[in-house]
Order: structure tokens, then C-alpha cells, then sequence
């Protein structure tokens, strides 16, 4: 009846407490103030790399998505911070544990039970006939459970689930992360791919266009019209050109690769899928407008940061909870008998329930200092939050900046092209004609190589810098995945 009340009353008590250690605000992070009014912003495209309108782009995307290497370790983490949540999760509940044993004992002569013997019986025939007897080896056949269950008063357990739910989200966040980086980095990766694909188009045509200039002058310098140093000048600028296809081959194989281990394939594996991949880049038409309000709810690595925020200051709770009483119920059944016939007998039952009390006297600062330890990493977790969300804000200007200049630079571009190739063609034929040396042609040539060289590079980085910009923007994942 004791027992009972105590328990009810340790019951109310456990639900009346509150859980020591600070509870967790989320913080509220401060956007630019060019970014307020933003609200009616749409959401960042969770396949903003579809834009692109390349089914080859989509399945590297896919396929990255399926094997990349890094992405299933995440994964894995996730699992592990889960099964991690599983096991503080299991604190809450009683421990109950069985047992069974049988053992073949003889006590000793001359041990402990002689000297109570001697107590009991003094010198005589009567205290060696009690010894023999107990000396006698005998049998004990025993089993039952145990069990255990904590009183959590002070909310040491269910900070401790907080925290793990917290580390769970934390590694959820991380995998996120993981996973827009690597839609980014193959994007990146594939534009950048079709780009030095464009930049071999641009040299092998000036290499054959050349040729031709080359045989033709051949002919011109026979007949007369020209000298041998009109022959040796454009030798020496199809040479040049020629000698810049290897780099370009290099860099195109070594493209290859790397898309090849972003989706978890062998070297060289994907050449044959992508020989067929086209050389120009059909840029979006459409880009991100503004900068979505919700910025700190769609980063992962923010999102992560607040996670690992909220588990720290959990842990505070954890910690502080260590320096107060911990009350526990324990209790076990068994049977027992010498006797394997009266196992089963109920007189063989044997059991003891009650609390227990433990409470920390002196541990050598120990304690005080773990929760002091605790507070200062939820202070790291709190400067590493602020970092991650004004390293965002740099991120995310820094790519707008980017992305808006080289589209400039492109339309500039544009008409460095068409000029030069205007001043070319004026060139060319004045050059026929004799009106001009070739060392005006071949200066107009150059031009123009150099801005047809210039723009489909600037081609690749308007590509390259809209996917820097979704990424930073927190575009290529989805809450359902």
C-alpha cells in the first residue's frame, strides 16, 4: 500500500515538473532590407534545371540522384541520426529484462558461512556434522525478470529525445544540402561540357576554314600575287588554332569524367550517351525574379543550422537535469528452488519491488562543468547559425551580381560578333581584291575568332551563373523527397 501511494505520488510529481535547461526559440533571421516586401515572390522551381530543356541534363540529374556516392552517405546519416532518436526515445519506457540460470554449488568449510556457524553452534560433534552438511554440493534452479523505469522529473529524457529530434531534422538538412549541391554540380558540370564542345566546333571550322585559306594562298603565291610571307604567316595562324584542340579535347574528357563520378558510374562510362550531346546551351527563358521571403525556411544549410541550434540548447536541458535526484522504480520476480520438481511450485516465488534514490553529492566539478560545456556549444551553434545566414545573404547577391553582368556582357558580345565579322568580311575582300595586305586580313580574322571565342564562353558562364544563382536561392529539392 506504501509502495502504491508512493509511486501515485512520485507520478504527480513527474507530471507537474517542469524540464529544467533553457527552451528553444527559433530564431528569426534578418533579411537585407531590399529583400523585405518580397512575400509575393513564387517559390524557387524545385526542377529549375528542366529550363534548360535538355533531356540529357534531366537524366544525369536523375541518375545522380540515384547513385551518387556522397548523397548515400548522407542518407545513411539520416538513418543513423533516426535509429539514434530510437534509442533515447527507448529511455522513456520500463527496462525489463528475463533470466534463467542453473547451477552445481558447494560452499566452503572454511568460509563465511563457517563463522556463523561458530556463532550459532559452538565447538563440537554438532558444529562438524553442520558443516559437512552445508559442505554438500547441492542444485539451484532459478528464473525470472527484472525491471526498471525512470522517473523523468526533470525532463533529463524528453530533452534528450528533443535533442535527437533535432539532429534528426539536422540530418535531413544535411542530406538536402548534399543533394543541391549535386544537382548544381552536374548542371555546372554538363553546361560547362557543351561549352568546351562549342569552343572545339568554333576551332575545328577555323582550322578547316583555314586549310582552305592556306591551299589558296598556296595558289596565289605561284601565280605570283602574293609573297611566301602571306604562306608562312597563315601557316603559322592554322598551327595555332590546331594547337588549341588538344587542351579542349583534354578538358572535354575530363568533363566527362567528372560527370561520370557525380552519378556513380565508371571513367568514361557515360562518353558514348553523351557523344550525342549538343554543342550549344539553350539558355532559360525564364530566371528567378526576386528573392523569396521565405529564404531562411528553404536553404537547407540554414534550415540545418537552426537544427543543430535547437539540439544544442536541448542538450543544456540534458545536462542540468544530471545535476538533480534521479528517482527510479526497480522490481523483479523469480522462482527458485533446489529442487528441479519444485520449480514450479508457487511457494518458489521470490520478489522485491521499490524506488531508489540517486542522488550527485560530489563528482569533482564534473558536472557543473559538462552543463557549462553545454552552454558554450550551443553558443558555437548560435554564431555558426548567424554565419550561415549572412553567408547566405552574401551568396545570394554575390550570384545576382554575377548573373546580371555577364548578361550584359553577353549582349556586348553579341555585337563584338557581329561587327567583327562585318569588318572581316570587308577585309577579306579587299584582301582578294589587292587593296589590302593579308596582315589586315589576318588581324580581322583574329578578331572575330577572339569574339566568337568570347562569346560562346560568356554563353557557358550565363548558364554556369544561373545555376550558381538557383543554388544559392536553395532551388533543386523538394520537401517530399
Amino acid at each position: 500500500m506504501l509502495t502504491r501511494k508512493f509511486l501515485l505520488a512520485a507520478s504527480s510529481l513527474c507530471i507537474a515538473a517542469c524540464a529544467v535547461g533553457p527552451s528553444f526559440e527559433p530564431p528569426q533571421a534578418q533579411l537585407p532590407e531590399q529583400w523585405q516586401g518580397a512575400a509575393d515572390v513564387q517559390s524557387v522551381d524545385a526542377e529549375w534545371w528542366k529550363q534548360f530543356g535538355d533531356p540529357t541534363l534531366d537524366a544525369l540529374i536523375g541518375r545522380a540522384r540515384a547513385g551518387n556516392l556522397d548523397l548515400k552517405i548522407a542518407g545513411l546519416r539520416v538513418a543513423q541520426s533516426r535509429v539514434q532518436r530510437a534509442i533515447a526515445t527507448g529511455e522513456r519506457w520500463p527496462g525489463v529484462s528475463a533470466n534463467a540460470g542453473y547451477q552445481r554449488r558447494r560452499e566452503s568449510e572454511f568460509g563465511v558461512t563457517t563463522r556463523m556457524i561458530d556463532i550459532l553452534a559452538p565447538a563440537g560433534a554438532a558444529r562438524d556434522q553442520i558443516i559437512e552438511a552445508l559442505a554438500e554440493p547441492y542444485d539451484v534452479y532459478q528464473a525470472g525478470f527484472d525491471a526498471a523505469w525512470e522517473l523523468d522529473l526533470w525532463g533529463r529524457v524528453r530533452r534528450a529525445v528533443e535533442s535527437a529530434d533535432a539532429n534528426v531534422a539536422a540530418g535531413q538538412e544535411a542530406f538536402h544540402d548534399v543533394e543541391l549541391t549535386l544537382v548544381a554540380e552536374v548542371a555546372r558540370t554538363y553546361l560547362e561540357l557543351r561549352g568546351v564542345r562549342d569552343q572545339l566546333r568554333i576551332a575545328r571550322d577555323d582550322v578547316a576554314s583555314g586549310t582552305d585559306e592556306l591551299e589558296l594562298t598556296g595558289y596565289r603565291v605561284k601565280g605570283g600575287l602574293v609573297s611566301n610571307l602571306d604562306l608562312s604567316t597563315q601557316q603559322a595562324q592554322v598551327a595555332t588554332v590546331r594547337s588549341q584542340i588538344p587542351p579542349l579535347e583534354h578538358q572535354e574528357a575530363a568533363l566527362q569524367n567528372a560527370l561520370a563520378l557525380l552519378v556513380g558510374a565508371d571513367p568514361a562510362s557515360l562518353n558514348a550517351e553523351l557523344a550525342s550531346t549538343p554543342a550549344t546551351n539553350a539558355l532559360p527563358q525564364v530566371a528567378p525574379g526576386g528573392i523569396p521571403s521565405e529564404l531562411a525556411r528553404r536553404r537547407p544549410d540554414i534550415r540545418r543550422a537552426e537544427a543543430q541550434l535547437h539540439a544544442a540548447t536541448a542538450d543544456i536541458g540534458v545536462a542540468v537535469a544530471d545535476l538533480y535526484p534521479r528517482l527510479s522504480i526497480t522490481g523483479s520476480f523469480s522462482q527458485q528452488s533446489l529442487d528441479a520438481s519444485d520449480f514450479g511450485d508457487w511457494g518458489a516465488r521470490q520478489w522485491v519491488i521499490g524506488p531508489s534514490l540517486t542522488l550527485p553529492i560530489f563528482q569533482g566539478g564534473r558536472l557543473r562543468s559538462v552543463v557549462e560545456l553545454r552552454e558554450l556549444q550551443q553558443q558555437e551553434a548560435a554564431v555558426n547559425y548567424q554565419r550561415t545566414v549572412l553567408g547566405a545573404w552574401h551568396e545570394i547577391e554575390n550570384a545576382l551580381a554575377a548573373y546580371a553582368a555577364e548578361q550584359r556582357r553577353h549582349q556586348e558580345l553579341a555585337q563584338v560578333v557581329a561587327a567583327s565579322r562585318d569588318a572581316y568580311e570587308i577585309a577579306h575582300v579587299r584582301y582578294e581584291h589587292g587593296l589590302v595586305n593579308y596582315l589586315v586580313d589576318l588581324d580581322a580574322h583574329r578578331s572575330l575568332l577572339q569574339a566568337e571565342r568570347a562569346f560562346s564562353e560568356s554563353r557557358t558562364q550565363i548558364g554556369v551563373r544561373l545555376v550558381a544563382l538557383y543554388k544559392a536561392l536553395g532551388g533543386g529539392w523538394s520537401e517530399g523527397q
